[in-house]
């Protein structure tokens, strides 16, 4: 099994890694931009049982070379899996302050991963077989004035895998959304330290990995964060207006 990880040094993607090159003695092509953290992730995969581990330069922003990528890795080998794991919590209200923070959190957390998604779903269509699983949240389940920014482009994630799961409905190419909480992660750290509850890393890796697996469209994980988000999408607005959340 072929696995490409955009964003490989996130926790949950680096976890992934973990559940796949024990289990599944995956072949894995990893890009992130810190390349010491990336090498030694690929050093770790290799005594985990991974075949093999390919580090591809990072180029997250430019669409050329986004879909060169694509193009060179299946090129390489059949690809299975691609997950999009890459992102960066961005402070609202440094949003708020800064256009130029602004424009960085919507194109690292939306514009980059929707061109991954949508480079690999060519050569996925082509071959009729493939799996894209990108990394969103529930955040982007409704817009909350602690976080709009972020928010919003994981908002921008579910509405594009729910369009690309409509396009490949009834092939062989699957879009696996998964929608994890606040998990306890090196993004989450000053969450952590102000004492918020955060979910094990390790549950939600292997709650993605189950539903890449069975190609299950939507996946919030832990999976209390369905009700939770059901609940929160259908409160009324006069009434979701006086909330501090």
């Amino acid at each position: 099994m072929k696995i490409v990880v955009i964003g490989a040094t996130s926790g949950i993607a680096e976890h992934c890694c973990r559940l796949w090159a024990a289990e599944d003695r995956a072949d894995f092509v990893l890009m992130a931009r810190d390349a010491a953290k990336l090498e030694r992730i690929a050093a770790d995969l290799t005594v985990r049982g991974a075949r093999s581990v390919a580090l591809a330069p990072p180029e997250f922003f430019d669409p050329a070379a986004i879909e060169a990528f694509a193009k060179a890795t299946v090129a390489a080998g059949p690809v299975d899996i691609v997950l999009i794991a890459h992102g960066w919590l961005s402070d609202q209200q440094a949003c708020q302050d800064d256009l130029a923070i602004c424009r960085d959190s919507l194109e690292v957390n939306a514009v980059s991963p929707v061109l991954f998604a949508e480079a690999f779903a060519a050569p996925f269509a082509k071959a009729n077989r493939g799996t894209i699983a990108i990394i969103g949240s529930v955040a982007g389940d409704r817009g909350r004035k602690a976080n709009y920014t972020y928010g919003a482009c994981k908002g921008l994630l579910g509405r594009y895998a729910e369009g690309m799961q409509h396009r490949f409905a009834g092939s062989g190419v699957k879009v696996v959304l998964v929608k994890p909480g606040p998990t306890d992660t090196a993004m989450t750290a000053a969450q952590k330290a102000q004492g918020r509850r955060l979910a094990p890393v390790g549950q939600v890796a292997r709650e993605t990995v189950n539903a890449i697996r069975r190609g299950k469209a939507t996946v919030y994980s832990p999976q209390i964060w369905w009700p939770i988000m059901l609940i929160v999408r259908h409160i009324p607005r006069f009434v979701f207006n006086r909330l501090s959340i």
